[in-house]
């Protein structure tokens, strides 16, 4: 039994490796007939589909790409099939290199994006509005100003403001859109607070002696004046000395009341919020009018006042006036003390460290000695400080190196974007040339960042991920006439190449098997017996090593 089961498993073998080979042969005898009766319309139609169907999946991914920023084909690819063939995703141990711990992948969420108040911002009135006068374009945005008048609906308005009519009117006033409007209603409430203030208090009662008791007028109404109707920055500075009267009387008095009740600590923090606005405006028109020290030593005193208050940032303010003092000591002390890595990073607090550390060595730094002897540590140092710094934005360099022109800084930033490296060296390009060979030190290492962020760019190196929604936001901050900084530079990615290297070439083809149908078909004869070639050498070499009667040899054994 077991014999006569080995010979039929035999020729069951036999027979299914003899059919396979018929299979084979009769494959190879049907795709040889088939060539030889296709017509050159075969060809025409052949080319012109694979045209066709390759220019939409070009379409496809571009449109994908100017969207997402990826590769359609790419991404399904790294996504879904990557995992199954086994791929081992490197963006963990990417991520696992950050030495300067300031963030993680994981932390990127929608606070990504937040737009911040420029500590930087013009005056409205003595210097936006001058250079629309001059240029007759709006360095402004809509949704900046936007921004602003929140901004300052939050931190100059109350609940408690109806008791007051000034207050009432300047509650309103923040929301109009009209400057004039604006304007007129500050007036308004500056004129009616002169009337209510007035307090006849007789002395004697049979005297005909009156005293008059000013009261302290609208602290509001005379930043919104100071910020929008005055025309120079020495009018501003007189309007605010005024606010700072009637702001500091509003804030000793919330002061004394703030602990009665909620309205009361309402009414307090607003009138924290105003005073500190006033005494920091009032040190930028100190820093504007060229009086440095005194605008140093009035926002140190202000940050000793109110240190709680750092979501103001007036240390950028501080570093700035340092630098114009060249008072790099201060500067290196601010620094140890804000650039820390449990607080938040800025263009100002990174690029200044790099200034500090390129001072140190850029006056005798060379590429050439450099490539020849290599670094020295200080060297390394600076250039180590300056790729963490173009990292963390990467459009400061082209501005500092004049390689893109400068507009008016927005009222609001938006950290690592265009807008914020337009505020940043609108006011530090001047502390960069004082230095000398800083910005040859940074126009010879700055590029040599991009090349040590891993691929894809966005993943970082010493910070977290570059914000991807940073250019719609810088869009939105920045005028129209400014050409936006776009980082990182969207490469095209390898399938959409291929895909427009294939639809060209397919386009090529079908153009020519339109002109040329016989000659094509010639060509695409040949070129497909090329490509059968090899199966077919192999089925010649399977059929001589086999004999012609492998069923009556296997029969007999």
């Amino acid at each position: 039994f077991c014999l006569s089961f080995s010979v039929l498993k035999i020729k069951g073998l036999a027979l299914l490796t003899h059919s396979h080979v018929l299979c084979s042969l009769f494959l190879c005898l049907s795709v040889s007939m088939f060539l030889n009766t296709l017509t050159p319309k075969f060809y025409v139609a052949l080319t012109g589909t694979s045209s066709l169907i390759s220019g939409l999946i070009l379409i496809f991914e571009w449109w994908y790409f100017r969207k997402y920023g990826t590769s359609f084909i790419e991404q399904v690819s790294v996504s879904h099939l990557r995992p199954l063939l086994g791929g081992v995703d490197n963006n963990s141990s990417n991520n696992s290199n950050s030495s300067n711990g300031d963030s993680d992948s994981n932390r990127q969420s929608v606070s990504e994006c937040k737009v911040w108040r420029n500590p930087l911002n013009l005056f409205r009135g003595a210097e936006y509005n001058r250079y629309t006068w001059v240029t007759g374009r709006e360095p402004l945005t809509y949704y900046d100003m936007n921004l602003s008048a929140q901004d300052h609906q939050t931190f100059f308005t109350c609940d408690s403001d109806h008791l007051r009519p000034a207050d009432a009117i300047m509650q309103k006033a923040w929301r109009e859109r009209n400057p004039q409007a604006r304007i007129s209603a500050a007036h308004e409430a500056l004129e009616i607070n002169e009337i209510r203030s007035r307090v006849e208090v007789p002395l004697i009662a049979s005297s005909t002696i009156w005293e008059i008791k000013l009261l302290p007028k609208c602290a509001t109404a005379y930043i919104l004046l100071a910020e929008e109707e005055a025309t120079t920055i020495a009018e501003a500075e007189k309007l605010f000395k005024q606010a700072l009267k009637a702001g500091d009387g509003c804030y000793r008095r919330s002061q004394q009341l703030q602990h009665h009740g909620s309205q009361y600590e309402a009414q307090h923090r607003r009138d924290t919020n105003v005073l500190v606005y006033i005494k920091r405006r009032l040190a930028m028109c100190a820093r504007r009018l060229g009086r440095t020290r005194e605008a140093v030593k009035m926002m140190r005193d202000l940050m000793k006042e109110f240190p709680l208050l750092s979501m103001f940032n007036i240390h950028e303010n501080l570093l700035e006036a340092l630098l114009e003092l060249q008072a790099y000591a201060d500067v290196q002390a601010v620094l140890a003390k804000y650039d820390d890595i449990s607080l938040p990073k800025s263009a100002t607090i990174c690029y200044t460290a790099a200034l500090l550390k390129a001072r140190a060595v850029s006056d005798k730094f060379s590429p050439e000695a450099a490539s020849r002897r290599g670094l020295s540590t200080a060297e390394m140092n600076a250039v180590e400080a300056i790729h963490r710094a173009v990292e963390f934005n990467p459009h400061v360099p082209k501005y500092l190196l004049e390689m893109k022109s400068l507009i008016l800084p927005p009222e609001h930033i938006l950290k690592r974007g265009d807008s914020e490296a337009i505020a940043y060296a609108f006011f530090h390009l001047a502390h960069w040339k004082r230095v000398e060979g800083a910005l040859n030190l940074l126009h010879c290492t700055w590029e040599g960042t991009f090349r040590m962020i891993p691929y894809p760019l966005e993943k970082g190196h010493l910070f977290y991920p570059y914000p991807i929604c940073t250019e719609t936001a810088d869009r939105e901050l920045l005028p129209s006439f400014h050409e936006v900084s776009v980082y990182p530079k969207k490469e095209l990615p390898f399938f959409i190449l291929f895909t427009a290297g294939l639809c060209s070439f397919t386009a090529m083809l079908a153009l020519l098997t339109h002109q040329f149908p016989e000659l094509m078909g010639v060509f695409a004869k040949a070129f497909l017996s090329t490509l059968f070639a090899p199966l077919n050498f192999v089925m010649e070499k399977v059929e001589s090593i086999l004999p012609s009667s492998l069923w009556h040899q296997l029969t007999r054994i």
